[in-house]
């Protein structure tokens, strides 16, 4: 027994809660490490929570049937839907066609970019899952600053800030609210869920406030860590890895293909470009042989490259430095572009040579950007992680499968010029399906805001309308749903009612209980936010609001207030995670191309979070009462 400030004595804790909060300590530390990926964890605890009953004989409320519950959880369900009607109205070409507008809207204005930028996305991010909204508008975001003359680091962090704060509009928004509603039916007596727009009065002014700080204070206070215009040799520090080297008459490799030079040879060594007067040629896919004279464009490590010149007697051409514009103004497919490993991204745990992109998809990777560290030597023992940037030369339709797929989301605006400059018929349009897709998406918010049916069978009326429809295939439904925030979801949900079911949340809620002893209740409320926000930056959203809500309904029950208002605000705490990178996975996807540090998430978004805290705290109090 541990006393409270107010003498009142903590609930004595028993042996199956102890379980549970030791099981929520390991999936913490498990969370915040990331040894193991975040869904693997999840599974790890339905295992654990389905093997305490009988293997132990412990009863922590949870029987095997209910530990893989979460996968027939509505919240669960409801998310894959909404994801495959994201990824409908995303083959519409509608959000492709807007990334282009914003161009002539600029006009080479840092604020106008500025506000175009989070004007657009957050409404967007309202009704289509902010990831692939942010995908598609990282390279044209970027496009946008090189336009204007900007750094990309000064749109790219309001660009996902954006995305994040419009999720808090609408129930569909994001996961977080679909959890939310969820518990508020299992909860709160009399409550059968949230509203379809139940929330948007606050979701707004939420949204306003915080983009009237991205353009003000946040403007300021967002680093150039990219400088305008960056060549990318220059952004990625390979003028040293990358050389042209020239053929000699008694060179060795005259007569020879690049693609049979042998690796004890070129060991170290990758040949990109043969040059032969005003031709350019990609290497290795090109059966040229080699001549005297010609031109070998290379990549590799300063002393494999000085071995490889002398071991072939080829001649350097110190003068002729290797830039961007060696494979931009080549007239080949090839082009450099920076591309991010998304969370989902099923790269993610396996080394460069083990994706075998180079083998399928023609990418050479040069080099990584990992947390502000350059990674350019020996890259095909490197294991990818999520939020890695990396720089490969690579073909256009390389660069459009990576994006349909979504294993790496291609962030580099050179890769798209040609939407600045062509038409916009031409490189943005519509899909002749567009009407259709986006009466279904309609009729899904409307037969869900007006409660005809529940929202999942809503949602997944839409989905069979669009493939039915032929506005999106049965295949792209599928690969559209982050199957690894399904099992997250999946996995933490009866971890929450385990908690509530032995008491855990009750003893957590009788702590926060205690700050009435120093604070009013709309000062509790704030806490409850303030501590919510926090754990979120540093576990995922999802769990923290599976972990909080029960403590926060059972603090409010203590307190005599008012559950529902303490259920919104722990909603809204946790749905936006704006002070790490690893707090949101569209910090995550801007970290690399923004050429963000750790640090500057925290001073951007630290007082962002704090004041819409504040915000959230006294809307609630308003609009709902306490």
């Amino acid at each position: 027994m541990s006393l409270l400030p107010n003498g009142m004595a903590f609930a004595g804790l028993t042996t199956p809660a102890l379980v549970v909060f030791g099981m929520i300590g390991v999936a913490l530390l498990l969370f915040v490490s990331e040894i193991i990926p975040n869904d693997v964890t999840a599974i790890g605890v339905i295992v654990a929570l389905a093997a305490v009953q009988p293997v132990f004989g412990l009863d922590v409320g949870i029987t095997p049937r209910d530990a893989i519950s979460g996968f027939a959880n509505p919240a669960t369900v409801t998310i894959v839907g909404m994801y495959m009607l994201s990824a409908g109205i995303q083959q519409t070409g509608l959000v492709q066609r807007l990334g282009v507008y914003l161009a002539d809207l600029t006009d080479g204005s840092e604020f106008r970019a500025l506000a175009a930028t989070v004007g657009t996305t957050g409404p967007i991010a309202g009704f289509i899952n902010n990831t692939p909204v942010v995908a598609v508008f990282i390279p044209m975001i970027s496009d946008l600053a090189e336009q204007s003359k900007l750094s990309p680091s000064k749109l790219l962090l309001p660009l996902s800030y954006a995305a994040i704060l419009g999720g808090t509009l609408t129930l569909i928004g994001t996961s977080t609210n679909l959890l939310a509603s969820d518990f508020a039916r299992l909860l709160i007596d009399g409550r059968s869920g949230i509203g379809m727009f139940e929330f948007t009065p606050l979701g707004a002014i939420v949204l306003v406030v915080g983009l009237a700080y991205l353009l003000t204070i946040g403007r300021r206070l967002t680093p150039a860590r990219i400088p305008a215009g960056a060549d990318l040799v220059e952004e990625f520090d390979l003028e040293d890895h990358l050389a042209r080297v020239e053929v000699s008459e008694d060179s060795p490799l005259v007569g020879t293909t690049v693609e049979e030079l042998d690796a004890p040879e070129a060991a170290g060594v990758t040949v990109l470009q043969l040059r032969r007067d005003e031709g350019v040629y990609p290497a290795p896919y090109t059966d040229l042989p080699v001549e005297a004279g010609d031109v070998l464009i290379v990549n590799g490590s300063l002393q494999a490259i000085n071995r490889f010149r002398q071991t072939n007697a080829l001649r350097q051409r110190p003068r002729d430095g290797v830039t961007e514009a060696v494979f931009a103004d080549a007239p080949t497919d090839f082009t450099l572009a920076k591309a991010v490993v998304g969370e989902a991204s099923k790269y993610v745990g396996e080394t460069v040579a083990e994706t075998r992109i180079e083998e399928f998809q023609r990418a050479t990777v040069l080099a990584i950007r990992r947390e502000g560290t350059l990674i350019r030597t020996e890259l095909d023992e490197v294991t990818l992680q999520a939020g890695d940037l990396l720089l490969a030369r690579m073909p256009v339709e390389s660069i459009e499968y990576f994006n349909d797929t979504g294993d790496l989301y291609v962030a580099d605006e050179r890769a798209y010029d040609r939407l600045i400059e062509a038409d916009v018929e031409e490189v943005a349009p519509l899909s002749p399906r567009t009407p259709v897709a986006v009466a279904i998406m309609a009729g899904v918010v409307a037969v869900a805001a007006l409660d005809v049916v529940p929202i999942v069978i809503a949602a997944f009326a839409g989905v069979f309308g669009m493939v039915v429809t032929g506005c999106l295939s049965s295949a792209d439904a599928y690969d559209a749903v982050s199957w690894n925030v399904v099992f997250l979801l999946a996995g933490v949900i009866p971890l929450g009612r385990a908690m509530e079911a032995t008491g855990g949340a009750s003893v957590i809620a009788e702590a926060l209980v205690s700050a009435e002893v120093v604070l009013p209740l709309i000062g509790v409320l704030l806490l409850t936010s303030l501590v919510t926000g926090i754990i979120a930056n540093v576990i995922t959203p999802v769990a923290t609001i599976v972990l909080m809500i029960p403590v926060a309904i059972d603090a409010a029950q203590q307190l005599g207030a008012d559950q529902f208002s303490f259920l919104l605000v722990v909603m809204f705490a946790s749905a936006t995670s704006f002070m790490t990178p690893i707090g949101y996975q569209t910090n995550l996807m801007v970290y690399g191309p923004g050429g963000y540090r750790f640090s500057d998430f925290l001073k951007v978004g630290a007082p962002l979070q704090a004041l819409l805290a504040v915000v959230t705290t006294v809307g609630v109090a308003v609009l709902w009462g306490l």
